[in-house]
């Protein structure tokens, strides 16, 4: 038995500095430290390193640590020892303890000590020393916008264990940041101070002095006899020149900068121009990069590239082997090359690989359930400049779906989501059905339309099914509109509610309440009330199912709204201002604006007995179609509307009733991608809305109804307003590059007519209100449409118009693509006019405009946005040009 006072015997198995994660440890070196250790031990037993012991470990202890974020026995797991094992002294069970401790790479010190031997047991403990936490970081070199990106791509937050693998993929990181904006010659330093406040805490100081930009001085091809130098400058995309006033203007709006890891893909597109052109064997001899300081340009590089060409290589015959489904003149028409053209290995890839965005063979196998055909070309004779191909089909069998899984779904019910899916198992994989059902769930809203375009395909040949998952990220997608102030007129308000993911059949059902209304269903329930004190209040309530009845995607919408504006008293303004009720309007149901032209307190100024008040009721159904495909929707509305004026001096129906009872029918296509940024499709409709033709057998004489000082006396004229309402309305939309963040053309045409059964009876109700912004509001015109056209006012195109023509060009480029937001900026051009009788429609007489503007796409608010433009051509008989206008925009796109 030993003294316990002096029994501290202390195996030390590794003792390194702070420098690697998975660091090895030396035996030998072990070895040398226990005897080192043992040797200054005064009557301590002497180990033997020839001849080990066995022992068994009677307790296990830990000290040393400060923060650890593990639990004793996690720790103890790492160390794969515990108590009543049989280790042996020396031996591989502690070497191997302190190895798995190392290869964490969470401490900077590892000690096993034993701090007692009894007979044939050990008391051990060890000691671990943590690795240092980040308490702060400190940025310094660059800008608020790269310290931003920085942060994000390294991954580095307060708190944080600071550990050597960490520090080193940061500088990577960091590095590579720095070279692809064109700082190849960069200094990362990354440095950690001890943070005196805080024990075992650093402070991470990032460092970077960027230095000049590296940039493309000229680029100098040689052996290009075929190929101009034009041409093969273009195939680069990324590594770009502006030697020479040619090369300049080319590329005028890209960018110099020399990234080696671009310049290396460069090269690669390169040859692939080669290839395309038919150069099968073109091959880069040698390339160099060397500083252009013989040009005294030594921030920038001189690129030399010597190629070899080859021969221009053409098809001699093309060939099919193993199609049993499609006959070879159906696949070689799809094929699009034939003998004699040149061989385009690019333009033959994208044929016979399988690619949204191009009509390629494998298409016409996938659609028809032939998951696991392939389409192999073999060059099976080249002779001098001509290529016999032979291209290789293997079908394989038919596959059918086995399951559809949806994952992420925590908004609507998942048949809300499933009834959207072309896919169902038991059916034949058809890579289109695919397709299509990730646009329908994106056009529900609900989900994020940016992480839709990846579904989990799992195929299994040997039972011929595939399994396939429909990955969804849930986002907000209700809208609540708020505002509230005090003006002139007293309280001004309005509360708008959009709950877009509504159940109507859970009304009476509390229990299946998420939040304050039954959820679950895709319903679209909207409740809105506006209020301007006594002078204007309106209130609205709509309800949509795009599924009525829950089995075929058949459409019904209902609503009512009921709005009512006063006027102010004729002798309030009288006393005031010393004038009656003229120059107070604007004419028949212009905008206009109490306080606006006379700056008093029209707080008591009300006048009932001036009003106007409309009612209305609409009821409408619609149904997908299948022919002429299934993207047709057809839709039939009817729609009632009641307009009570009471001594109203601003439309030319001073005082009475107008009824309007119609039937809108219009038939719409749209095949757009992603209903906030759209990138490819096009949405189309045509419509028809109009009333019964009342003037054919009322009787009536309605060319003796003349206005008296530009009112009728009476509403008899209109009481049953009639008339037929004609709009066609197309988008489409272009992606300019095939990137998530790609920049997209939209197309627009529009046109509109409103015509009449009876010349004398033509209505003043459905009109054209154009110019402006194309908002719509109470101080509006109530009795039209209205068409926006930036670069002009409000309504100064065209207040009652019978015709309008628009036409717009607009490029878009997205800053934001997020759940939380989406923002994206346009430029654009546009032109259009309105005129009054439509026999005076004129499609070539347009005003112009040209502006710039942003969107954003906020979930609980819905669209916002701001447009600068400039109107090009006078109007009204001016001789002056609109010019600059700005427009904002809330809750609709233009």
């Amino acid at each position: 038995m030993f003294n316990k006072g002096l029994l501290f015997l202390t195996f030390i198995f590794c003792f390194v500095s702070i420098g690697t994660q998975a660091q090895e440890v030396d035996s030998t070196e072990i070895k040398n430290v226990n005897k080192a250790l043992e040797a200054n031990v005064q009557d301590l037993p002497v180990i033997s390193y020839n001849t080990s012991k066995k022992y068994e470990i009677a307790d296990l202890k830990l000290s040393g640590l400060v923060n650890s974020m593990y639990e004793d026995y996690t720790l103890f797991g790492f160390a794969q020892l515990q108590v009543g094992d049989i280790i042996e002294v020396p031996g591989p069970e502690i070497t191997n303890a302190v190895k798995r401790f190392w290869k964490q790479g969470l401490w900077s010190d590892i000690k096993i000590s034993a701090t007692k031997i009894e007979d044939n047991k050990i008391w051990l403990d060890i000691k671990l020393k943590d690795r240092p936490r980040i308490s702060d970081i400190i940025y310094t070199g660059m800008k608020k916008s790269e310290r931003q990106d920085i942060a994000a791509k390294v991954g580095m937050v307060k708190s944080l264990q600071s550990t050597p693998s960490q520090m080193d993929k940061a500088k990577t990181i960091i590095k590579k940041y720095f070279d692809e904006k064109g700082f190849n010659k960069a200094e990362i330093s990354l440095t950690e101070t001890p943070d005196l406040s805080k024990e075992n805490y650093v402070i991470l100081n990032i460092d970077v002095l960027k230095k000049n930009k590296t940039k493309v001085n000229r680029i100098t091809f040689e052996g290009n006899d075929e190929v101009s130098a034009k041409t093969l400058e273009k195939a680069m995309k990324k590594t770009r020149h502006k030697s020479d006033f040619r090369s300049w203007l080319i590329n005028f709006m890209r960018s110099t900068k020399y990234v080696p890891e671009s310049y290396e893909e460069d090269k690669d597109n390169l040859i692939a121009k080669y290839n395309e052109l038919g150069y099968r064997d073109a091959a880069i001899v040698w390339d160099t990069v060397y500083a252009a300081t013989a040009e005294n340009k030594p921030d920038k590089m001189n690129i030399d590239i010597k190629v070899e060409e080859g021969k221009k290589f053409y098809f001699k015959e093309i060939k099919w082997v193993g199609n049993t489904i499609y006959p070879t003149d159906k696949l070689q028409m799809q094929l699009n090359m034939k003998p004699g053209d040149v061989y385009n290995q690019k333009k033959l890839t994208e044929r016979l690989i399988s690619d949204e965005n191009s009509s390629v063979l494998n298409v016409f196998y996938q659609n028809n359930g032939y998951l696991f055909s392939s389409l192999d070309p073999v060059e099976v004779n080249i002779e001098n400049d001509s290529i016999d191909l032979e291209v290789r089909v293997t079908e394989g069998p038919m596959a059918t779906i086995r399951k559809v899984t949806i994952s992420g779904n925590d908004r609507v019910y998942e048949d809300v989501v499933r009834r959207e899916l072309r896919i169902r198992p038991g059916a034949l994989y058809s890579r289109e059905d695919i397709i299509r059902s990730i646009r329908e769930v994106s056009q529900m809203g609900h989900f994020d339309p940016e992480q839709l375009g990846n579904p989990d395909i799992n195929p299994d040949y040997d039972s011929g099914t595939v399994d396939i998952g429909l990955p969804l990220v849930s986002k907000a997608n209700d809208q609540v509109e708020f505002s509230a102030g005090w003006g002139q007129t007293g309280i001004i308000g309005k509360l708008s509610l959009k709950f877009t993911n509504f159940s109507l059949k859970n009304l009476l059902n509390p229990s299946t309440y998420k939040g304050i209304i039954p959820q679950g269903d895709g319903q679209t329930l909207t409740l809105s009330a506006q209020t301007n004190a006594k002078y204007y209040q309106s209130y609205q309530i709509s309800f949509f199912d795009p599924w009525f009845g829950g089995k075929r995607p058949n459409s019904l919408s209902v609503g009512v709204y009921y709005s009512r504006q006063t006027d102010i008293n004729s002798r309030y303004l009288g006393s005031n201002y010393g004038y009656g009720m003229s120059g107070y309007g604007y004419g028949y149901g212009n905008s206009y604006g109490y306080g606006n032209s006379y700056g008093g307190d029209y707080s008591f100024a009300a006048d009932p007995n001036k009003s106007i008040a409309m009612i209305g009721a609409s009821i409408g159904y619609g149904k997908r179609l299948t022919w002429p495909d299934d993207s047709f929707f057809a839709q039939a509305e009817l729609s009632y509307q009641l307009y009570k004026m009471k001594d109203w001096a601003y439309f030319i129906v001073k005082d009475g009733a107008c009824n309007n009872l119609s039937l809108n029918l219009s038939l719409k296509r749209s095949s757009i991608d992603n209903p906030i940024y759209t990138r490819r499709g096009t949405d189309l409709s045509l419509s028809l809305q109009i009333t019964p033709p009342f003037s054919l057998w009322d009787g009536k004489d309605y060319a003796s109804m003349k206005t008296i000082d530009n009112y009728y006396e009476s509403s008899e004229k209109f009481k049953w307003i009639e008339y037929h309402k004609w709009k066609f309305k197309a988008k489409t939309f272009t992606a300019l590059a095939d990137v998530k963040k790609t920049p997209v053309l939209m197309t627009r045409a529009e046109y509109g007519f409103v015509g009449y059964f009876n010349k004398n009876k033509k209505s003043p109700f459905e009109t054209f209100y154009m110019g402006g912004d194309g908002m719509s509001g109470y101080s509006s015109t109530y009795a039209t449409e209205t068409i926006g056209l930036r670069g002009y006012e409000n309504g100064s195109l065209g207040t009652q118009a019978s015709a309008y023509t628009r036409l717009a060009l607009e490029l878009r480029y997205p800053l934001i693509l997020e759940p939380s937001s989406t923002i994206y900026i346009l430029g654009f051009v546009e032109a259009g006019n309105a005129w009054t009788d439509i026999n005076k429609f004129n499609p070539f007489d347009l005003k112009r405009s040209a502006g710039i503007g942003a969107r954003i796409m906020l979930p609980m608010i819905g669209l916002m946005g701001i447009d600068w433009a400039y109107g090009f051509d006078p109007i009204n008989g001016s001789r002056d040009r609109s010019g600059s206008q700005f427009h904002f925009i809330i809750g609709q796109e233009f």
